[in-house]
């Protein structure tokens, strides 16, 4: 694995760690100007908004500029909104000042996982997208452990925390990749690739659907509503919500990078169906049981689920865009496709939830899923390993004529 990508999965992992500090104080922080829980929620929907609505420039910026810029000024961006939290002295400045942090990180992501996608070698793209993966998924289990420990000390200390975690993160990225060779930004004649172009692919399609889904469910539903499932059908505490949150997280993290590198052997497509499947049956399972040990249960096969699909999903559309292929867009897009999900799924169920049942909003969730994997059955693989092999669309070279040319 090329020493760049090893950068990346450290400040990954630094900008996850400090995010999940930030998690346990940011809805306290909120109220504590004497607003209501709606308001505080919207702080947290002001980051996801400001992320979607800015993900197209994002991907116009590294198109234009390149990604290691961007990946320095996004996670720079952050910093300084973060620690402008911490200095807040009313409700509408903490708005503003967390709003504008969301623009930061829609660059720094997109700005990341094309690094990921030029520095990764097309034999090695599931394992560099599990690892990545990775690094973000156990930021986000030991930063709210962090985090809580801080409030208790307090509420603008885990702001401060994060900002100077993402300035360390910022200053090392720029520090070890300011002379890459593999990291600098690409000097050809091949133009980027639109939107319009990669929607061309099926498996861009399916890509877009199986990423919405995993918005809507993973980062959505899962956050929004397992917690109220727990404490209001299961009769149990809020301590138990965490903890099932937790189980999702053990086995997602227990299959991601096993998935990541069988997906470089076996191909893509195989790891995404079952992932959805498993993903899809376990969410909607998740609404008829019964008890806080079947939930529990349900919830780490979901989790499984989630770790199997994503970084096969991803290295799908790494591979569309191709080793030479400047994909900014198009990455942009794919990202958006899961803050959709993220914001409508909570949406959606919610209402689903009081004017229904909870069976009905996770039996929704779990269809999202199914949708998608009947979008994957008619997708072509894109690593070559079976099947016909789509080609990366921007430079009309499949990664395996690529390799040969180089050979």
């Amino acid at each position: 694995m090329p020493r760049e990508i090893w950068i990346l999965v450290g400040g990954s992992f630094i900008v996850a760690i400090g995010m999940g500090i930030v998690s346990p104080a940011l809805p306290a922080f909120a109220t504590s100007f004497d607003v209501g829980v709606t308001a505080a929620s919207f702080i947290v929907s002001a980051f996801a908004f400001m992320r979607l609505a800015f993900a197209p420039a994002s991907g116009r910026l590294v198109a234009w500029f390149g990604e290691r810029p961007i990946y320095v000024w996004g996670i720079s961006i952050v910093g300084v909104s973060s620690a402008a939290c911490a200095f807040a002295t009313s409700y509408w400045q903490l708005l503003v000042f967390r709003a504008l942090g969301g623009i930061g990180s829609t660059m720094f992501t997109v700005s990341v996982v094309a690094l990921l996608v030029r520095l990764a070698p097309p034999q090695q793209r599931g394992r560099a997208s599990g690892l990545w993966a990775t690094s973000f998924l156990l930021g986000n289990i030991s930063g709210p452990i962090i985090g809580s420990v801080m409030v208790g000390f307090s509420l603008r200390m885990p702001f401060l925390t994060y900002g100077a975690a993402l300035f360390l993160a910022a200053f090392i990225g720029w520090l070890l990749l300011r002379k890459s060779t593999l990291a600098a930004p690409v000097r050809d004649d091949v133009p980027a690739m639109t939107v319009r172009e990669a929607l061309r692919s099926r498996t861009y399609r399916a890509a877009m659907l199986s990423n919405f889904s995993m918005g809507w469910a993973v980062y959505g539903v899962r956050i929004a509503l397992i917690p109220l499932f727990v404490v209001e059908a299961l009769r149990s505490t809020q301590a138990m919500g965490g903890v099932a949150l937790s189980v999702f997280a053990i086995g997602n993290a227990a299959v991601i990078m096993v998935s990541g590198r069988l997906s470089d052997l076996h191909g893509r497509k195989p790891l995404v169906l079952v992932g959805l499947a498993v993903s899809g049956l376990g969410t909607a399972a998740l609404g008829f049981s019964g008890s806080v040990p079947v939930f529990l249960a349900v919830s780490l096969v979901a989790g499984v689920g989630a770790g199997l699909l994503n970084p096969a999903q991803n290295a799908a559309v790494a591979d569309l865009v191709g080793a030479k292929g400047k994909g900014g867009p198009v990455l942009a897009a794919f990202q958006m496709s899961a803050d959709v999900g993220s914001i409508l799924g909570p949406l959606v169920t919610g209402v689903l939830a009081d004017l229904i049942s909870y069976r009905a909003a996770f039996a929704v969730t779990g269809l999202t899923a199914v949708l998608a994997l009947a979008a994957w059955f008619a997708a072509p693989e894109t690593s070559g390993r079976r099947g016909t092999a789509e080609p990366a669309l921007s430079t009309g070279e499949s990664d395996a004529e690529v390799q040969r040319a180089e050979k």
